[in-house]
């Protein structure tokens, strides 16, 4: 079905494995065709709850694919009708915006726009041997993939403009004392670590989870009124869902939601 990437389905956990280890998984225009296509079938899927994003072979992802770059250069374009930087701008949106939970996994090297990508999950999740680098700035460029918008929700402007600025090389200890990733295992555990919080996501109330992302990404952008607005609107969607009828109904009955998701 794939070239580029992997799929899994762990009950209503859904992973997404980029699967191109010969070139640190970088962003080439097929793996990112795929990966949106991916994406898109897991926002449709509704059985599925929760997403892991994550890369095979040692690496979450080198960022753009600078070799495919050079080769287009030389003269061979082997996406004539496709523009790249407009596919991945897409991707980005489209993982920030996906309606349920997603965690990038992230185990080895998470690299410019491959960064910005797991930036646009809602939760990072790292092996202790990650290592994490803006790297535009290294090569004269400014971030052009959301890392701008991104990088300062997730861990505040000052640190934002420290980790772009400089483009250091942080390790998962340096990104975690940043709060660009929120839980870092040892190697071995990752996974299971991954698995485990996102099976407690996807047991919670699909919906309501889903219109509280929409409304948090979105929050900056409008006044405390307008959200407000938006809020209430929201609260009419989850009012017509069973999660909300099985959320009152356990709290009269003193015991533990079983949402379904819908």
């Amino acid at each position: 079905m794939y070239t580029y990437i992997e799929t899994e389905r762990h009950g209503a956990v859904g992973v997404i494995a980029l699967n191109r280890p010969e070139a640190r998984n970088a962003l080439g225009m097929g793996l990112t065709i795929e990966l949106r296509r991916a994406v898109k079938e897991a926002a449709a899927d509704t059985s599925l709850r929760a997403l892991i994003l994550t890369g095979r072979g040692g690496a979450f992802s080198a960022g753009a694919d600078i070799k495919e770059w050079a080769e287009k250069v030389d003269g061979v374009d082997p996406w004539p009708d496709m523009n790249w930087v407009e596919e991945s701008l897409k991707l980005i949106q489209e993982v920030n915006a996906l309606p349920k939970p997603t965690i990038a996994m992230i185990d080895g090297a998470a690299v410019g726009a491959g960064l910005d990508m797991a930036l646009a999950c809602d939760f990072r999740y790292a092996s202790d041997r990650s290592k994490f680098i803006c790297s535009y700035t290294n090569v004269g460029y400014s971030p052009d993939c959301g890392g701008t918008w991104l990088m300062p929700r997730v861990m505040g402007l000052e640190a934002a403009k420290r980790f772009a600025f400089t483009g250091a090389l942080w390790t998962a200890q340096i990104a975690l004392e940043n709060r660009l990733v929120s839980h870092v295992s040892p190697q071995a555990e990752l996974f299971a670590d991954t698995l485990a919080f996102a099976q407690q996501l996807a047991s919670g109330p699909t919906v309501a989870i889903g219109l509280a992302k929409k409304l948090m990404n979105a929050s900056s952008l409008r006044s405390l009124a307008e959200q407000q607005i938006e809020e209430v609107a929201a609260g009419r969607i989850c009012a017509t869902t069973r999660d909300h009828a099985e959320g009152l109904a356990a709290a009269n009955e003193r015991r533990a939601p079983n949402f379904v998701g819908a």
